[in-house]
Protein backbone atom coordinates (compact mmCIF):
# COMPACT_ATOMS: atom_id res chain seq x y z
CA UNK A 1 0.00 0.00 0.00
CA UNK A 2 1.55 3.35 -0.81
CA UNK A 3 1.66 5.84 1.99
CA UNK A 4 2.01 9.31 -0.40
CA UNK A 5 5.08 10.43 1.12
CA UNK A 6 4.04 9.52 4.96
CA UNK A 7 7.33 9.02 6.96
CA UNK A 8 5.58 8.29 10.69
CA UNK A 9 2.44 6.73 9.59
CA UNK A 10 1.25 6.68 13.24
CA UNK A 11 1.70 10.45 13.87
CA UNK A 12 -0.05 10.95 10.36
CA UNK A 13 -2.98 8.81 11.50
CA UNK A 14 -3.16 10.42 14.98
CA UNK A 15 -2.78 14.57 13.29
CA UNK A 16 -5.33 13.35 10.42
CA UNK A 17 -7.85 12.50 13.50
CA UNK A 18 -7.04 15.24 15.49
CA UNK A 19 -7.70 17.40 12.81
CA UNK A 20 -11.09 15.46 11.25
CA UNK A 21 -12.19 15.57 15.14
CA UNK A 22 -11.54 19.53 15.69
CA UNK A 23 -13.66 20.41 12.33
CA UNK A 24 -16.51 18.00 13.31
CA UNK A 25 -16.77 19.45 16.51
CA UNK A 26 -16.73 23.07 15.31
CA UNK A 27 -18.89 22.31 12.69
CA UNK A 28 -21.28 20.54 15.13
CA UNK A 29 -21.42 23.63 17.18
CA UNK A 30 -21.88 25.93 13.98
CA UNK A 31 -25.08 23.70 12.92
CA UNK A 32 -26.58 23.72 16.37
CA UNK A 33 -25.97 27.67 16.42
CA UNK A 34 -27.78 27.93 13.03
CA UNK A 35 -30.97 25.50 14.52
CA UNK A 36 -31.37 28.29 16.71
CA UNK A 37 -29.32 27.66 20.02
CA UNK A 38 -27.13 30.81 20.54
CA UNK A 39 -23.69 30.15 21.78
CA UNK A 40 -23.00 31.90 25.30
CA UNK A 41 -19.55 33.90 26.05
CA UNK A 42 -18.20 30.75 26.96
CA UNK A 43 -19.44 28.61 24.82
CA UNK A 44 -17.79 30.82 22.26
CA UNK A 45 -14.49 30.65 23.97
CA UNK A 46 -14.52 27.04 24.34
CA UNK A 47 -14.08 27.42 20.58
CA UNK A 48 -10.82 28.99 20.27
CA UNK A 49 -8.65 25.87 20.97
CA UNK A 50 -10.35 24.26 18.06
CA UNK A 51 -9.52 26.79 15.81
CA UNK A 52 -5.90 26.87 17.19
CA UNK A 53 -5.78 23.30 17.13
CA UNK A 54 -7.21 22.79 13.60
CA UNK A 55 -4.62 24.84 12.21
CA UNK A 56 -1.60 22.78 14.72
CA UNK A 57 -3.12 19.60 13.40
CA UNK A 58 -3.17 20.98 9.65
CA UNK A 59 0.24 21.49 10.03
CA UNK A 60 1.82 18.41 11.75
CA UNK A 61 -0.36 16.24 8.93
CA UNK A 62 2.48 18.56 6.48
CA UNK A 63 5.36 17.97 8.66
CA UNK A 64 4.88 14.19 9.09
CA UNK A 65 5.18 14.55 5.01
CA UNK A 66 8.66 15.86 5.54
CA UNK A 67 11.89 13.82 5.53
CA UNK A 68 13.21 15.71 8.35
CA UNK A 69 10.34 15.72 10.80
CA UNK A 70 11.67 14.91 13.96
CA UNK A 71 11.27 18.12 16.57
CA UNK A 72 9.46 20.12 14.38
CA UNK A 73 6.50 17.33 14.65
CA UNK A 74 6.53 16.54 18.21
CA UNK A 75 6.51 20.34 19.05
CA UNK A 76 3.46 20.40 17.20
CA UNK A 77 2.06 17.57 18.92
CA UNK A 78 3.00 19.09 22.01
CA UNK A 79 1.46 22.36 21.36
CA UNK A 80 -1.70 20.43 20.13
CA UNK A 81 -1.73 18.59 23.85
CA UNK A 82 -1.58 21.89 25.12
CA UNK A 83 -4.22 23.29 23.07
CA UNK A 84 -6.66 20.68 23.98
CA UNK A 85 -5.80 20.40 27.72
CA UNK A 86 -6.94 24.03 28.12
CA UNK A 87 -10.21 23.10 25.74
CA UNK A 88 -10.69 20.29 28.45
CA UNK A 89 -10.29 23.02 31.09
CA UNK A 90 -12.56 25.07 30.00
CA UNK A 91 -15.06 22.72 29.09
CA UNK A 92 -14.90 21.53 32.66
CA UNK A 93 -15.28 24.97 34.41
CA UNK A 94 -17.82 25.64 31.78
CA UNK A 95 -19.70 22.35 32.32
CA UNK A 96 -18.98 23.81 36.63
CA UNK A 97 -20.79 27.00 36.05
CA UNK A 98 -24.01 25.28 33.89
CA UNK A 99 -24.45 22.41 36.90
CA UNK A 100 -23.99 25.03 39.70
CA UNK A 101 -20.52 23.64 40.80
CA UNK A 102 -19.17 27.10 41.05
CA UNK A 103 -20.11 30.58 40.12
CA UNK A 104 -19.23 31.90 36.26
CA UNK A 105 -18.78 35.06 34.52
CA UNK A 106 -20.02 38.00 36.22
CA UNK A 107 -21.46 39.21 32.18
CA UNK A 108 -23.19 35.83 32.15
CA UNK A 109 -24.30 34.52 35.09
CA UNK A 110 -25.90 35.16 37.76
CA UNK A 111 -29.10 37.06 38.24
CA UNK A 112 -29.78 40.21 36.91
CA UNK A 113 -30.38 44.16 39.19
CA UNK A 114 -33.45 46.17 38.09
CA UNK A 115 -32.72 49.33 36.85
CA UNK A 116 -33.45 52.34 39.21
CA UNK A 117 -34.42 54.32 36.13
CA UNK A 118 -35.75 54.37 33.13
CA UNK A 119 -32.54 55.54 31.72
CA UNK A 120 -30.44 52.91 33.62
CA UNK A 121 -33.09 50.89 32.19
CA UNK A 122 -32.79 51.33 28.73
CA UNK A 123 -28.32 51.53 29.42
CA UNK A 124 -29.10 47.76 30.60
CA UNK A 125 -30.84 46.72 27.34
CA UNK A 126 -27.93 47.37 25.65
CA UNK A 127 -25.16 45.86 27.67
CA UNK A 128 -27.36 42.70 29.08
CA UNK A 129 -26.11 38.91 27.21
CA UNK A 130 -29.39 37.42 26.49
CA UNK A 131 -27.52 33.84 26.64
CA UNK A 132 -26.72 32.43 30.10
CA UNK A 133 -23.78 30.82 30.31
CA UNK A 134 -24.92 29.11 33.79
CA UNK A 135 -28.06 27.48 32.04
CA UNK A 136 -27.97 24.42 30.27
CA UNK A 137 -29.43 25.06 26.19
CA UNK A 138 -29.49 21.27 25.24
CA UNK A 139 -28.71 17.92 26.80
CA UNK A 140 -27.14 15.35 24.46
CA UNK A 141 -27.72 11.95 25.69
CA UNK A 142 -27.72 14.11 29.28
CA UNK A 143 -24.64 15.79 28.83
CA UNK A 144 -24.63 19.30 27.95
CA UNK A 145 -22.58 20.70 25.24
CA UNK A 146 -20.00 22.18 27.94
CA UNK A 147 -19.64 18.63 28.79
CA UNK A 148 -19.58 16.97 26.26
CA UNK A 149 -16.36 19.57 24.89
CA UNK A 150 -14.62 18.50 27.75
CA UNK A 151 -14.96 14.84 26.54
CA UNK A 152 -13.70 15.89 23.04
CA UNK A 153 -11.06 18.01 24.15
CA UNK A 154 -9.80 15.83 26.53
CA UNK A 155 -10.03 12.62 24.04
CA UNK A 156 -8.09 15.06 21.48
CA UNK A 157 -5.43 15.42 24.14
CA UNK A 158 -4.73 12.12 24.52
CA UNK A 159 -4.29 11.85 20.57
CA UNK A 160 -1.87 14.20 20.61
CA UNK A 161 0.09 12.13 23.17
CA UNK A 162 -0.36 9.37 21.06
CA UNK A 163 0.59 11.69 18.34
CA UNK A 164 3.64 12.83 19.93
CA UNK A 165 4.88 9.10 21.11
CA UNK A 166 4.82 7.92 17.17
CA UNK A 167 6.60 10.81 16.45
CA UNK A 168 9.27 10.30 18.78
CA UNK A 169 10.01 6.87 17.95
CA UNK A 170 10.56 7.36 14.43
Amino acid sequence: MKNFGVRSKPAANAALAIFVLAIATVGSAWIFQFLGYKPCELCLTERLPYYAGIAVAFLAILLSRRQQQGAALQASFAALFLIFAAGTALGVYHAGVEYHFWAGPSGCTGSFQKAATMQDFLKQLHNVKVVRCDEVALRVLGLSLAGWNAIISAVLAVLAIVGWRSAKAA
